[in-house]
């Protein structure tokens, strides 16, 4: 079933707040009236008046922790991603800083999919990577200004586009994916992804539990949504071939749309450049054009054509006198 509305993906993508990596700095040793008095630790801590107190050296303070080796923070972050129940192979992490609550994130590119930011909290937490990117991306429509969160940094992790555009592939897409993105939750709470296609129509993705679902923007559009990566040229581009070989092969289709879909499969309207001309073609669910009826003759097929002005109907004969 085609769900029309998406959830947002903020509830998946919360803005981390990350402190500064770096060794927190020692607690002041001396007391309340040394401080007072204008004393200074370094090499000796001299009174600020002569008396006859004894000089004191500083206190010898710990060596500072050595930061983690790139091969410690990779181990790490795979131990997180595994406890986290993810199927993610790390080949690469890095450790930007921890949460308020003095948490460590790591960020983790996988061999294959997306990567992650981590968390390495009790439970630890996962942040699909383009997941994040999607929540940014919506968020920048509504404001280009907008406060997006942490988002995934590494270059392994900026493949968005090989990723979802792979998925498509899988899910049946013959077209050239020039854009992708994560662009919400349906309301079977799956995170629902946006496809567009170089000159032809485009797509959204949704992983079921039996595999993936993909709908062209055709079908999106005919029940409200909208595809932003998918322009009406490339929907008209894209549909032209299924007429050729068919009465209407002549027509340059200008504007596409689709009508229903029935147990003959789909019906679409496309209006031609030449004035006046249209059809009305019934595509089977393989995808091949099965009928074409002219916009003319096609008023009862599914309300009739709208893209194309119906004929203007003839003047009746006024009798003449005899």
């Amino acid at each position: 079933m085609f769900h029309r509305k998406l959830l947002g993906l903020a509830s998946g993508a919360i803005a981390l707040v990350l402190a500064a990596a770096q060794p927190a700095l020692a607690q002041d040793p001396r007391s309340e009236s040394d401080r007072a008095s204008g004393t200074v630790q370094g090499e000796r801590v001299v009174p600020s008046r002569l008396n006859s107190r004894p000089q004191r050296t500083q206190r010898p303070q710990r060596p500072a922790a050595a930061a983690a080796t790139p091969e410690e923070i990779k181990a790490a972050a795979q131990a997180q991603a595994t406890a986290a129940g993810l199927t993610c192979q790390v080949t690469e992490a890095v450790n930007p800083g921890v949460t308020a609550e003095q948490v460590k994130i790591y960020e983790a590119a996988c061999a294959s999919g997306p990567g992650y930011i981590l968390i390495a909290s009790t439970p630890p937490q996962s942040f699909d990577c383009l997941e994040l990117a999607g929540t940014a991306y919506t968020a920048r429509l509504r404001d280009p200004a907008a406060d997006v969160g942490q988002q995934c940094a590494l270059p392994a992790n900026q493949n968005g586009l090989a990723v979802i555009g792979g998925w498509a592939r899988d899910a049946g897409a013959t077209c050239t994916v020039d854009e992708a993105v994560a662009i919400g939750k349906s309301d079977r709470n799956n995170i629902v992804y946006e496809v567009g296609c170089a000159g032809a129509d485009g797509y959204w993705l949704e992983k079921l539990e039996a595999g993936w679902e993909l709908k062209d923007c055709l079908q999106v559009a005919s029940v409200g949504g909208t595809c932003r990566f998918t322009t009406g040229q490339e929907q008209a581009d894209g549909f032209e071939p299924k007429l050729a070989g068919t009465e209407a092969s002549a027509c340059d289709v200008t504007q596409v749309r689709l009508m229903g879909t029935n147990a003959n499969g789909r019906f679409y309207e496309a209006k031609c450049a030449a004035e006046g001309e249209g059809y009305i073609a019934r595509v089977s669910t393989e995808g091949s054009t099965q009928q074409i009826y002219p916009c003319a003759t096609a008023q009862r097929i599914g309300g009739g054509c709208t893209l194309t002005p119906a004929p203007a109907a003839a003047p009746a004969e006024t009798p003449v006198a005899e």
